[in-house]
């Protein structure tokens, strides 16, 4: 392979003649071989994006020549559409713990796309990476790929999943179905009842979802290598802000206090504690859909979702819940990137967080696999399910629990008796309540009606 020669401040290092980085993304190519996984997209396109927001506000504050801002501005935006853009951007997740191997990445390259547009040398540390530091552009990539994610994919994916529950629950009102506790027969419900419980619990994480962007708007930017603001133009936070909302249309400001968003990443961690309840919102649904799914025959047969492959490779006919089997384990890893994410967030020593590219890895991947699961399960799941309303209806007839509405009449030992002799005959409690009790057969009918005990007029 063809190399050349570059420098930094360590010396001279061989790098691939076509590559657009330079020593020190080579150097951590040299170091890093870990983890085979490079930093995910939407962080790369991010890190250009505050390269482009901050070469336009140095500009704006007369620390950085126009032409040198406007140029880098240009390689920025246009880098991040490259549909090859990932090939310049190679540096393991397993880095630096500041993320300082892939700021270096973005300034190396677009230093030498902008020395290319101009004609002359310009310095990646010096110019590229003006008033900015790794400590401060990274814990921002963070929050800005983030909130952009959850805000444009995620809770919309959100929204959207909702609407398809309460759609299907609105046409499957009147069907009533037995209540299960401890996966054991219990009092009748709607199915719409249960359907509405799933939107009620997404609610409530859309809501504490919502609540974290207060914080991920705040960023640090501007603090660079401690919180200080060294090497910073005076009123570069600001400047920084106001560009990067024009370039994303969302609504970011500089935090009160820089300090805290390079020593913690306290932000992160909780944004991924609410990604954590809502990958177990998913897997209840998810869960439940498999179980009503059962059988068809020798399970609960309540439902037919959608038949969307082959389930075997041996039992011909068989058909499997993939896609909430596929979401469970999608919900699965993100409680699992959790558990990275809270690990990583207590490496805050003193004045920086030293596990940034890891923080970023996992709560974008968290980001990305809920919003997935949440438009398959709406889609592929929960939109084209069917009902077995005669299944359902047999079994409701059979379900000697109907009897708890007659512990008012008859009181709670009667009714066991009547239950257990209904489950021992296997007979109707209808039947069984009119032979052990005084009440006539139409106020029972009345009583035991299962329309009735779900609440329904």
């Amino acid at each position: 392979m063809d190399s050349r020669i570059e420098t930094d401040s360590m010396g001279e290092v061989l790098v691939p003649a076509e590559a657009l980085y330079g020593a020190q993304t080579q150097r951590a190519l040299n170091n890093f071989a870990i983890g085979g996984q490079p930093m995910p997209r939407a962080f790369i396109e991010t890190l250009l994006l505050i390269k482009a927001a901050a070469a336009r506000a140095n500009s704006q504050l007369g620390v950085l020549a126009s032409d040198c801002g406007q140029a880098i501005t240009e390689a920025a935006l246009s880098l991040r559409q490259d549909k090859a853009l990932m090939q310049h951007f190679p540096v393991d997740v397993f880095q630096t713990g500041s993320g300082t191997s892939s700021n270096m990445n973005a300034n190396e390259v677009l230093a030498r796309l902008t020395s290319e547009s101009l004609g002359r040398a310009v310095s990646a540390n010096d110019e590229v990476n003006l008033g900015q530091s790794s400590n401060d552009v990274i814990p921002s990539c963070i929050q800005i790929a983030s909130a952009g994610v959850l805000t444009k994919t995620l809770l919309p994916a959100l929204t959207h999943l909702k609407s398809c529950i309460r759609t299907k629950a609105a046409s499957v009102k009147g069907v009533v179905k037995t209540g299960r506790t401890h996966l054991m027969d219990a009092m009748p419900v709607r199915l719409s009842q249960s359907l509405e419980t799933w939107a009620s619990q997404l609610d409530a994480r859309e809501l504490q979802l919502q609540s974290q962007l207060i914080s991920l708007w705040q960023l640090p930017q501007g603090g660079t290598a401690v919180g200080t603001g060294v090497n910073a133009a005076p009123g570069f936070p600001q400047a920084f802000c106001h560009e990067l909302n024009l370039l994303t249309g969302l609504a970011f400001q500089p935090a009160p206090h820089l300090f805290t968003g390079i020593a913690s990443q306290d932000t992160a961690v909780a944004l991924s504690g609410e990604l954590k309840a809502l990958a177990v919102t998913l897997m209840k649904i998810a869960n439940d859909l498999r179980w009503m799914n059962s059988g068809p025959l020798a399970g609960l047969g309540e439902i037919r979702l959608p038949a969307l492959q082959p389930g075997s490779s041996i039992m011909p006919g068989k058909v499997n819940p993939v896609i909430p089997e596929a979401v469970a384990m999608a919900c699965a890893q993100v409680i699992g990137n959790d558990a990275c994410i809270t690990v990583a967030g207590q490496s805050g020593n003193f004045e920086l967080n030293v596990m940034l590219p890891v923080i970023a890895d996992n709560l974008l991947s968290s980001l990305r696999l809920l919003t997935n699961a949440m438009m398959a399960l709406a889609d592929k799941a929960i939109d084209g399910f069917e009902v077995c309303e005669g299944r359902m209806a047999k079994e409701l007839s059979r379900n000697p629990i109907l009897v708890t509405a007659l512990n008012p009449i008859v009181g709670y030992a009667k009714a066991a008796d009547i239950a257990k002799r209904a489950y021992a005959e296997g007979r109707p409690v209808l039947e069984v309540a009119l032979e052990m009790t005084d009440i006539d057969a139409e106020e029972l009918a009345r009583l035991l009606d299962p329309v009735r005990l779900t609440g329904q007029t």
